[in-house]
C-alpha cells in the first residue's frame, strides 16, 4: 500500500502525549516495597521510543514537564532512549505542584494468579494544562516536518485543554502531509472528570476524521466512536471471525479515511501466561499475525505500544500490511519479555521472531 510519506521531513515520527515517571517494585508489590526502579513511559511516547531504539528511526516527542528535578530525571531517561527532546516545553512550577507537576505511575507486574496493578498519580500535570497556543504546530509540522505523528486517547482524556491540543495538532499535521496514527485506548476513569463517554465520543469522532492508522479494541471502538459490531464485512468471512472483528469492518465503512485499522488480541491465562496475536485491515483485506500461544510474560505494560511501533515501522518501510502486523505482534511479544514500559528488542530480533525463529541460545 502507498502511504505517500513526506520526503523533506526532519523527523521520521513524533509523539504527542504525556510521559510519566514509572516506579516499579520489581518482583515485589507497591504496598510493601522499600525500593523502586524508575523508568519513563507513556502510551504515545512508548511508540516513538520503540521506533528510535529498536528500529533506528529519527524520532522526537511533543510534551511538557514541570521544570524541576523529577522532570529532568524523565528527560534524562528519554535521552538515554535516543528520542529528541528539543520540542519539550518546560513549565515553571511553584515547588509543590499547585501550578503544575510531573506525572507518576506506580506499576507492579503481577505473577501467576496475581494480576498486574497500576496506580497513577497524574492529575494537574504540565502537559494536561497545555493549550494549542503553547506549541508552535506550524513550525513543528510545517517547517521541521515529520513523516508520522502518533498520539492517542489517553492524552486526549487528560483535560479539556488536551482535547483541544490534540485536535489542533492533527489538523496541522494533516495540512502538511503527515501520516497520523491514533490509539483509542479508552479509559473510563480518565474521561469521567471531563464529561464521560459522551465527551469521549464527541472528541474522538472529531479526531477520527483526520486519522490514517487507527488502533483499538472492541471496547475502544464502541465507547469512543459509538460503533456496534452489526455489520457483515465480507473480508472477514474466510477467517471465521465475528462480533469483535466485525467492528473493524464497521469502522472502515464509517471512516473511509482509515487506511489501516489494527488491534491486538490477548487471552490472559494468567498474569504470566498469555495468548497473543494481532490483526489489521488495509485495502479491504484483513491480515492476521503469527499467533503466540502460551507466551510467557515478564512485564505486560507497553506490549500494545510496542505492537504499534512495529506496525508503523513495517508500514513505513515495506508498505505491506502482512509484514507490518507480523512485525507489530513480534515486537509487542518481545517487549513483554523485559521490564519497563519500553522495548529492549532489536530490529533483527523482531524480524527473526516474526519469521518463526525460536528461543534457542545464541552464542
Amino acid at each position: 500500500m502507498e502511504l505517500n510519506l513526506r520526503k523533506d521531513a526532519y523527523y521520521d515520527a513524533l509523539s504527542l502525549g504525556e510521559i510519566m515517571l514509572r516506579l516499579d517494585p520489581g518482583e515485589g508489590r507497591i504496598r510493601t516495597t522499600r525500593t523502586f526502579q524508575v523508568w519513563e513511559g507513556g502510551g504515545e511516547y512508548n511508540v516513538v521510543r520503540g521506533l528510535r531504539r529498536c528500529f533506528g528511526m529519527r524520532t522526537g516527542t511533543i510534551t511538557a514537564f514541570a521544570d524541576n528535578e523529577v522532570g529532568h530525571l524523565v528527560e534524562d531517561l528519554i535521552l538515554q532512549g535516543g528520542v529528541d527532546t528539543s520540542l519539550i516545553k518546560w513549565v515553571k512550577t511553584d515547588g509543590i505542584g499547585r501550578v503544575c507537576r510531573n506525572g507518576l505511575n506506580f506499576t507492579e507486574r503481577g505473577f501467576g494468579i496475581r494480576g498486574a496493578i497500576g496506580c497513577s498519580d497524574r492529575a494537574n500535570t504540565a502537559i494536561s494544562k497545555m493549550r494549542p497556543s503553547d506549541f508552535d504546530f506550524e513550525y513543528i509540522f510545517g517547517e521541521l516536518g515529520t513523516k508520522w505523528l502518533h498520539t492517542g486517547g489517553i492524552y486526549a482524556a487528560l483535560s479539556e485543554e488536551s482535547c483541544e491540543t490534540v485536535i489542533a495538532a492533527i489538523k496541522t499535521a494533516k495540512k502538511y502531509g503527515t501520516i497520523v496514527s491514533y490509539d483509542l485506548n479508552y479509559r473510563p476513569s480518565m474521561w469521567s472528570a471531563i464529561g464521560g463517554k459522551e465527551k469521549a465520543q464527541e472528541v474522538n469522532k472529531e479526531i477520527a476524521k483526520y486519522v490514517d492508522v487507527m488502533i483499538g479494541n472492541e471496547e475502544d471502538f464502541t465507547a469512543c466512536l459509538g460503533l456496534e459490531a452489526e455489520g457483515n464485512d465480507e473480508s472477514l468471512k474466510e477467517l471465521n471471525l465475528d462480533g469483535y472483528f466485525k467492528m473493524i469492518g464497521e469502522a472502515a465503512k464509517q471512516y473511509p479515511n482509515f487506511k489501516v485499522i489494527a488491534t491486538t488480541l490477548r487471552t490472559v491465562r494468567s498474569a504470566t501466561i498469555n495468548d497473543w496475536k494481532a490483526i489489521c485491515r488495509a485495502d479491504g483485506q484483513v491480515y492476521m499475525s503469527k499467533e503466540y500461544n502460551g507466551m510467557e510474560v515478564l512485564d505486560r505494560v507497553g506490549g500494545g505500544d510496542s505492537f504499534a511501533s512495529g506496525l508503523i515501522y513495517g508500514l513505513m518501510t515495506t508498505g505491506d500490511p502482512q509484514t507490518a502486523v507480523d512485525y507489530g505482534a513480534a515486537h509487542g511479544a518481545l517487549a513483554m519479555t523485559t521490564p519497563g514500559d519500553t522495548s529492549m528488542a532489536t530490529a533483527a530480533e523482531v524480524i527473526a521472531i516474526a519469521g518463526g525463529a525460536g528461543a534457542r541460545v545464541k552464542r
